[in-house]
């Protein structure tokens, strides 16, 4: 399977993808939005953005299954798997800010070996596979070379409907504002992730993250030379659902305050 061949080809479909979603913005109505769970919605935009990803990646792959959030199509697992997220950012994609994306995970066995995430409105694509390094459009991308904690700017995600560990998570980020240089909170994971890779974030956590939230942007903050771990340090943040990344050089340091505030270690 040639690796770099197939992220670009993924690539031209997630950007097909990108130009029905960004066609629809502002036209949904309050009746088309429906709330999945607390705080969870999806509209026809969602829904109609899956099926045409995964019609488009069965072409490319038809022996690979799929995970998908909005599950438009049977949810199954096998040695290669697309795992998608058509839509990051709902909220903000229905009430007008332009903070969304397409999100794009491909995991072979049981190693995530491709990843692409397109921010929408700026017609940004951050691509990467295993192996191949990190690009966004065509240029090539690294993390940042900030190395020292008080240098950090921090991302995250805001408990909206997983409370449980909402205690843990304050502890975390005020110890992070007060540690590093300021936080961050934009609304698409995926999009966080892609920017620690691209270097203008330094680090990231969340907690309550689903696998088609970080199956791409994990691929390309370690393609990008980050590291992306759970919050004990072990690669286990899809089944745990909780994820650090970062820089290396903040690493040990962003890792120690996770484990202290979410009482892992």
């Amino acid at each position: 399977m040639n690796l770099e061949h197939l992220t670009l080809l993924a690539g031209k479909a997630v950007q097909e993808t990108a130009v029905f979603i960004q066609a629809e913005t502002g036209k949904v109505q309050t009746g088309q939005i429906e709330e999945k769970f607390l705080n969870g919605l999806v509209s026809y935009v969602d829904r109609h953005a899956e099926e045409m990803l995964v019609e488009r990646l069965s072409r490319l792959l038809p022996e690979a299954a799929f995970l998908t959030e909005e599950e438009t199509v049977e949810q199954q697992d096998a040695d290669l798997q697309w795992i998608i997220d058509p839509l990051d950012g709902t909220t903000n994609f229905l009430y007008g800010v332009p903070h969304f994306s397409v999100s794009v995970g491909l995991k072979a066995g049981d190693e995530l070996v491709l990843g692409i995430v397109h921010h929408i409105p700026q017609e940004e694509t951050f691509y990467a596979w295993q192996g191949g390094g990190a690009w966004c459009n065509g240029q090539p991308i690294r993390v940042s070379q900030r190395g020292e904690m008080r240098q950090a700017l921090v991302a995250t995600g805001f408990p909206y409907h997983n409370f449980s560990r909402a205690d843990e998570w304050f502890a975390a980020l005020r110890a992070f504002m007060a540690e590093g240089r300021g936080a961050r909170r934009f609304g698409s994971a995926a999009l966080d992730l892609a920017w620690v890779a691209a270097g203008r974030f330094d680090l990231f956590f969340e907690y309550g993250l689903n696998a088609w939230d970080v199956a791409a942007g994990a691929v390309l903050v370690r393609e990008a030379g980050g590291q992306v771990t759970d919050f004990g340090g072990g690669n286990a943040f899809i089944e745990q659902r909780e994820l650090l990344a970062c820089n290396t050089a903040v690493f040990e340091k962003a890792l120690q305050i996770v484990q202290k505030h979410f009482k892992t270690a």
